[in-house]
């Protein structure tokens, strides 16, 4: 307490009256001891002569008629593991800020990309095709998904690729599912920037749906598959395939000019990856993604 023990003697309770109560300064620790009650009497401070913050403790010594005799008091000085507690808030509160700024920035670049993926469905239908609305709706999903996922405390820089592709499919086979098409998952935990984690979902997001609409014309069975898995610490493959009917001889994806050549320059630029397409009649159609978990690119735009 800062107090020389002769300065405490005979004074009784009142030698506590400096330390106030941290939730009501109106409480002092004298009034409570003497008004008994709970052994916890709460979170206690007191400024000179040097700052001190105490858990105090109450405790009944009676007669043995069962009247009251004395009371002991037990004050633990918490000063030093208060102060480490609020620097370790002040920082995650510090960090959260950081994240918040970051995510801010996210969006902003990312609400351009889904402009500039209304207006490409806008100009195929002034030329005379057909607005995919639909198809639209998977993408922006698929940034929602991943807003989602930084939203959480421990998100940072990177996110879990695994099981954002599992969101990813999971809500296009929402939407899209048909009786006889069977989606088989096989994903093991893998690391990855902000950024790959994006591009390599709306490949996904583009490859299922496609998957969904063309792939099994005129069977009414089939199978999806998507893989993430890891090739070593810093390098992950995804892969997502069909064993459809395959593309029309002399077609190749992406279609040059079409959204999905567009998603897929995002994702060769903004992770440096090794994408790769194969297909065959009858056999369906192969899309392979190889990443590294931490590439230094732009904000897709």
């Amino acid at each position: 307490m800062g107090q020389d023990a002769k300065d405490c003697a005979g004074k009784g309770w009142s030698i506590l009256a400096a330390f106030k109560d941290e939730h009501d300064p109106n409480v002092t620790l004298e009034a409570a001891m003497l008004k008994g009650g709970e052994e916890f009497l709460g979170t206690f401070r007191a400024e000179p002569p040097r700052p001190l913050l105490v858990e105090a403790f109450s405790g009944l010594i009676q007669k043995e008629d069962g009247s009251e005799n004395y009371r002991i008091a037990a004050l633990i000085d918490i000063t030093d593991r208060a102060r480490a507690e609020r620097e370790e808030y002040a920082r995650r509160i510090r960090d959260k800020d950081i994240l918040l700024r970051e995510l801010q920035h996210r969006v902003k670049n990312n609400l351009q990309l889904i402009v500039a993926l209304i207006r490409l469905e806008a100009r195929n239908e002034r030329r005379g095709g057909r607005a995919d609305l639909q198809t639209l709706a998977g993408r922006i999903e698929s940034l929602h998904l991943l807003y989602q996922a930084l939203s959480n405390d421990a998100v940072g820089e990177e996110t879990d690729l695994g099981h954002y592709l599992s969101q990813i499919a999971a809500a296009v086979m929402n939407t899209c599912a048909v009786d006889g098409i069977r989606l088989e998952q096989k994903m093991e935990p893998a690391r990855v920037s902000v950024n790959t984690a994006l591009s390599v979902g709306l490949v996904e997001n583009e490859v299922l749906t496609n998957s969904f609409k063309h792939a099994f014309n005129g069977r009414g069975h089939g199978v999806i598959t998507i893989e993430c898995l890891r090739q070593g610490e810093e390098r992950h493959r995804v892969v997502v395939a069909d064993d459809g009917v395959g593309l029309p001889k002399g077609v190749t994806w992406p279609i040059p000019g079409k959204i999905g050549a567009l998603i897929v320059q995002t994702l060769r630029e903004n992770t440096k990856a090794d994408f790769s397409v194969v297909s065959a009649p009858e056999k369906g159609v192969r899309v392979t993604m190889n990443v590294d978990r931490n590439v230094v690119a732009r904000d897709p735009v």
